[in-house]
Parts: structure tokens; sequence; C-alpha cells
């Protein structure tokens, strides 16, 4: 969703493009004490802000841009914008946001799976050195073969190739 902030007469006729043009449902805030309320209440990945309020408000400016979160802030000046500029310039943004969500979760991905994966090792490490102990009374040895059991599973799943989705995912990033 896109959150459009600008007093112009104008706006819904630049949300319904930008609807247009990405997709992306737009909400319209006509000035920046309401765009700071909507960015407090809900997640935007792109945020077009009218420079002339940005200018006109800078105290209400600097409070609505505390509040972007992990939004894409794009500033452009309305009054002399054509519309052609403002969908190329939100089109832009709306890629950009996506990528760098893509890369994010890739990252996170990762790092995930080097954690899972030192905690796999040490958990067979545990157990085949556990398993080495003499004299061990059946149950527990018994027990101690089925952890080491599912550890390996667990091992192997971590090593299986991604699923389909995941990988053209990770090839549009």
């Amino acid at each position: 969703m896109i959150l459009l902030v600008t007093p112009s007469e104008r706006a819904r006729e630049c949300a319904a493009a930008l609807q247009d043009a990405t997709s992306e449902p737009v909400r319209i805030a006509e000035n920046l004490a309401r765009a700071a309320t909507l960015l407090r209440a809900e997640c935007f990945p792109v945020v077009v802000f009218d420079q002339y309020l940005l200018e006109y408000e800078p105290d209400e400016a600097g409070s609505a841009i505390e509040h972007l979160g992990t939004a894409l802030p794009v500033q452009i000046n309305l009054a002399i914008c054509g519309m052609d500029r403002l969908v190329r310039e939100v089109r832009a943004a709306v890629q950009r946001r996506k990528r760098e969500e893509g890369r994010a979760r890739q990252a996170a991905r990762a790092e995930l799976h080097s954690e899972l994966n030192s905690t796999v090792t040490a958990l067979l490490l545990s157990t085949e050195l556990a398993l080495e102990t003499r004299n061990l009374p059946a149950a527990a040895l018994e027990k101690l073969q089925s952890v080491h059991e599912l550890v390996t599973q667990l091992r192997r799943q971590l090593a299986a190739p991604r699923p389909a989705g995941e990988a053209q995912e990770a090839s549009l990033v």
C-alpha cells in the first residue's frame, strides 16, 4: 500500500494513476498530522510526500518522518511535476522496496540456516560423545540413538535443496 501525502486538489487523480501503474492500493493523507497517524497505525512500503507540505510545515514533517519505519519516502513537487514523472518515481521506489525486502528475506534465511547448522552440529557431536559412554543403561542408550537419528534427519533437511518458489525468489534479488 502506498501513502500519498498532499493537500492537492489532484490527490485523487494522482492516487488513481499510482494505483493503476503499481497495482498497489493508495491511501491519501491531506496533511502531515494525518500522515503521522496513518504511519503509526499501518505499514506502508512507500510514502509519497508533496514537497510543499514538507517545506511549509517542517515541525509536522519531522513527526511524520519519525514514523516512516521501513517505508521508502518519495519527495515530489506535485504542483509542477507531471503525472508521468510521479508514476515513474513511485514505480521505481516500489520496485526498489521489493528488491530490498527480497534481499532482507534472503539474508535472514541464510543467517537462520547458519545458526541451525551450528546447533545441529553441536547436537550431533554431543549425542555421538554420549553414545561412546561405557555402561550406559539400555533405556538411555536407546533414547540417545533416537535423538541422534532425529538430529541426523534434521541435518539432511537443512542440506536439502530449497523448494522451487524460494529458489526463484532468490534469483529475483
